[in-house]
């Protein structure tokens, strides 16, 4: 069966109806995933005693697999009692597995804020809250806005994994329409290079950020 591009427009209405979906999941993942991230990071460093518990905690996300998850809490829990939305599963569950990366960006960038900076900050009877908002948090987001930005195409391109659970997303609304025609390549194909379209979109954006950061030197 030869790839009909006739087809493949006609579809391409139907595939492009879930990428409201999935530009809402990746959004509400990555500010999650981020602020879960910091937590993690902020709880680590809290007291020497939370530091190896904490630890563990993020070695387990980031050694287990993100579907093993989210089928998890889909297919699991409700065996416990616990039925939980689909979409709400699968922001939860991007969310949860990437804020075990997300919270060693943080601990690099903070690592790279010398730390005579948190010194000084007590020293002038900062708290530990004023010292991280004020002090820390403003330098240590010039650190990661680089690596943060290469985790929210990485989540976009994780929103697939949801058409497991029925959201209907690109990758979802793809599969649907194969299943009634029967015919795989074309749908697979149009979500393909929507994702593609959507990631590069992503990379200018944060490329942007970056020059507007002073991350990276304008080319003349």
């Amino acid at each position: 069966m030869s790839f009909d591009f006739e087809f493949a427009l006609q579809i391409l209405p139907r595939v492009l109806a879930g990428i409201g979906t999935t530009i809402l999941v990746a959004i509400f993942s990555f500010i999650c995933a981020t602020a879960l991230g910091f937590f993690w990071e902020m709880l680590r460093r809290s007291h020497r005693l939370m530091h190896p518990v904490t630890q563990f905690i993020i070695d387990a996300i980031r050694s287990t697999p993100v579907l093993v998850q989210v089928y998890f809490l889909f297919f699991v829990l409700p065996y416990y009692g616990v039925k939980l939305p689909a979409m709400f599963v699968g922001i939860f569950g991007l969310s949860f597995y990437f804020s075990g990366y997300i919270s060693e960006v943080f601990k690099a960038g903070i690592d790279a804020i010398p730390a005579g900076q948190s010194q000084a900050a007590r020293s002038l009877g900062l708290g530990w809250f004023d010292t991280v908002a004020f002090v820390i948090a403003p330098q240590m987001l010039r650190n990661v806005a680089a690596p943060l930005g290469a985790f929210s195409v990485s989540i976009l391109k994780s929103t697939p994994l949801l058409a497991v659970l029925g959201v209907p997303e690109m990758l979802g609304s793809a599969l649907d329409v194969a299943a009634e025609t029967y015919r795989y390549a074309e749908p697979t194909v149009v979500s393909g290079i929507l994702f593609l379209i959507l990631a590069l979109i992503a990379v200018g954006f944060i490329g942007r950020l970056e020059r507007l950061l002073g991350l990276v030197t304008p080319q003349h």
